[in-house]
């Protein structure tokens, strides 16, 4: 019964084994994230949303969100921007990290990044949206072995423009491999109710494999989105933040017809290991300021949690966090990120 909605992708040559990703989350998909989902079972997942002014300006700035993370076998990284030829050069120096793809972001509604003519601003110009694809098509097949290329739209700009078919179709004209469809307008925003009957649509009239993208808050919420839309595979972006077992869970639902929800003490000791790895990365004193909105997401509706994330969100060292955790029953004196 469960069977035959989970299974594998293929985007070109690029075989995925499963079909539950990690979307790419402004200020929360770095890579000490995506190493947590992936070990909670992710298939795939996505860099956050990455400037290509400001890599091509600056690429050493940027290099901390381009890496890999240890155990990320496979990942994309996605660009944005409003200028092919920038997003050319862009892609281009994205050798050294060898993604297994390029996501073009046309899909963000943040007004900083849409007052540039990109994320979903693009979706008001499709013309430039299919240059841009065409530019990044063209830099992966100089420099980066020719890996695919995806995109990641809205439904439109706003009710009286809807027009995702129409960026689909330009952008597989322009060489796209693979469509990631958030439900919603970029009016929107995050609010209301995303319209999946568009990724139902979308799956019926275009050949390339279809992503779903919305109001995926549940294990329930991806099984049904993956039955009712026929979509290839579903990307959770809010609903994993502060719970990335929702991948383990998702996939124990596809594949089984049931889920175990994880216990406080393997939340915060999950929370706690996240920590660690973004120290790595990003230094002790920005990783403990990073990781209180992350502690918040954590605790949500944990017994307990209300006072627990006003001691957090206080914490300004790793052995901070450590003591205020292990007053709340936790032995985290492990020194190894990986036994934390």
């Amino acid at each position: 019964m469960f069977l035959n909605i989970y299974h594998s992708v293929m985007i070109d040559a690029l075989s995925l084994e499963g079909n539950v990703f990690l979307g790419p989350i402004a200020g929360y998909s770095d890579r000490s994230f995506r190493s947590i989902c992936i070990e909670q079972g992710a298939n795939f997942t996505f860099t956050e949303l990455i400037s290509s002014e400001a890599l091509v300006r600056n690429g050493v700035k940027s290099a901390v969100l381009l890496r890999r993370g240890d155990n990320e076998k496979q990942y994309g990284i996605q660009l944005f921007g409003a200028d092919p030829v920038v997003m050319y050069k862009a892609a281009a120096l994205l050798a050294p990290y060898h993604p297994e793809a390029v996501d073009i972001n046309a899909g963000c509604p943040v007004p900083k990044v849409v007052k540039t003519g990109a994320g979903s601003g693009l979706m008001r110009n499709p013309p430039l949206l299919g240059q841009i694809v065409a530019a990044v098509v063209k830099s992966s097949q100089d420099h980066l072995g020719s890996v695919p290329v995806t995109i990641k739209l809205r439904s439109g700009w706003d009710e009286g423009s809807i027009n995702y078919y129409e960026c689909s179709r330009i952008a597989a004209d322009a060489g796209a491999a693979l469509v990631s469809l958030h439900a919603r307008t970029r009016t929107q925003g995050y609010g209301g109710k995303s319209d999946w009957s568009h990724i139902k649509d979308l799956v019926s009239r275009i050949t390339l494999p279809v992503i779903g993208s919305g109001d995926l808050f549940t294990p329930e919420d991806a099984e049904n989105m993956l039955r009712e839309t026929r979509c290839a595979a579903v990307m959770f972006a809010r609903g994993a933040i502060g719970n990335p077992f929702i991948f383990s869970m998702t996939r124990s639902l596809l594949l089984t017809g049931a889920y175990i929800l994880p216990d406080p003490s393997e939340r915060l000791k999950t929370g706690f290991r996240q920590l660690r790895l973004l120290a790595e990365d990003a230094g002790e004193t920005i990783a403990c300021r990073e990781m209180r909105k992350q502690f918040c997401a954590y605790t949500r509706g944990m017994p307990g949690g209300a006072p627990l994330r006003n001691r957090l969100v206080h914490a300004e060292t790793i052995e901070a966090y450590r003591q205020i955790l292990d007053q709340y029953g936790l032995d985290l004196s492990g020194k190894n990120p990986a036994n934390s």
